[in-house]
């Protein structure tokens, strides 16, 4: 899991806005899933070996609905969210 310190000061490459974490994956089951998702970018960020892969052209580019969704999740699982979602 990433510390609570990085995840503050972390923000989209692309965007430069804050993201959301999910430490155990969108079904909240396992850390290896774990991912970083910008809202604002619709970008998905991969996590390898505890670190995170802030590459724009390494991200999976996401529908308005899949962020929706995650963001949704999200809220349901009580993760830390960027102001104003």
């Amino acid at each position: 899991m990433l510390a609570d310190t990085l995840i503050e000061i972390l923000v989209c490459p692309k965007s430069k806005q804050p993201l959301i974490y999910f430490p155990r994956g969108e079904a909240n089951e396992d850390e290896a899933q774990g991912f970083l998702v910008s809202p604002a970018s619709r970008l998905r960020y991969r996590i390898e070996n505890e670190v995170p892969v802030m590459l724009v052209e390494e991200a999976d580019e996401l529908t308005a609905e899949v962020v929706a969704r995650l963001v949704a999740r999200a809220k349901l699982l009580g993760l830390l969210l960027p102001a104003g979602l």
